[in-house]
């Protein structure tokens, strides 16, 4: 699907940034998505490779409801460093004509300033402390983006996301959901628990071959 049949779908301002990004063709996930209503505020649980789109179909929905005027949006993400880095990529393309902040510092603060802010990215753990704290602008949130959602089994932190999820989802009951993934066991469940429609594609930008390495040769798996 070539980006041009999306255009009048979504804001213009979105649609130059992600041209001018140098994507021309979505990707057969952000087409399946697409198809399957993120544009129209449905949640979704996404289960794609990795390098497969899902960070531009989070962004889709993200920059369309804030565009409109629906709302903020806030994405989480598991690491500090990851944090970083989608906050300078966000800030990149979006940065001419929307507010992005980056929130993974003092978990015992309101972080007043995020009132004036369109997309938030922050850690579990920050987003959870904000709840905490009770930061006025929780409500206004229109699109939460959960990247690694898979990490809901991981010991340490899989209790944290949960319970935000959970708080989340009663905070927000008409915000959309989007949950980014390329390992879930159990995708049809997640997405029930989630209350979202899911996105299943095993393509790949690159091929993913198997083979055993032996005495310097590699024999692949046909």
């Amino acid at each position: 699907m070539h980006l041009d049949t999306i255009k009048d779908k979504i804001p213009q301002e979105l649609f130059e940034a992600i041209a001018a990004s140098g994507v021309k063709e979505l990707r057969p996930s952000q087409v399946k998505s697409v198809n399957a209503g993120l544009l129209e505020g449905m949640s979704l649980l996404v289960c794609t490779p990795t390098a497969s789109g899902k960070t531009l179909i989070a962004e889709l929905a993200a920059v369309s409801a804030i565009l409109q005027k629906r709302g903020k949006a806030v994405y989480i993400v598991p690491l500090k460093a990851l944090a970083s880095e989608k906050f300078n990529d966000f800030r990149k393309r979006y940065g001419s004509f929307l507010k992005v902040s980056l929130s993974i510092g003092d978990l015992d603060s309101s972080e007043a300033y995020l009132s004036g802010s369109d997309i938030i990215i922050c850690t579990a753990e920050k987003l959870d402390s904000l709840i905490r704290h009770h930061a006025s602008w929780l409500r206004s949130i229109a699109v939460v983006v959960v990247d690694e959602i898979h990490l809901l089994n991981d010991a340490g932190r899989g209790p944290t996301l949960e319970i935000l999820i959970t708080l989340l989802r009663q905070l927000l009951p008409k915000s959309q959901f989007i949950g980014l993934s390329a390992t879930i066991g159990n995708p049809e469940e997640l997405a029930g628990w989630l209350g979202a429609g899911l996105v299943l594609d095993d393509w790949r930008p690159v091929r993913l071959r198997q083979g055993v390495y032996r005495d310097g040769s590699i024999r692949f798996v046909k």
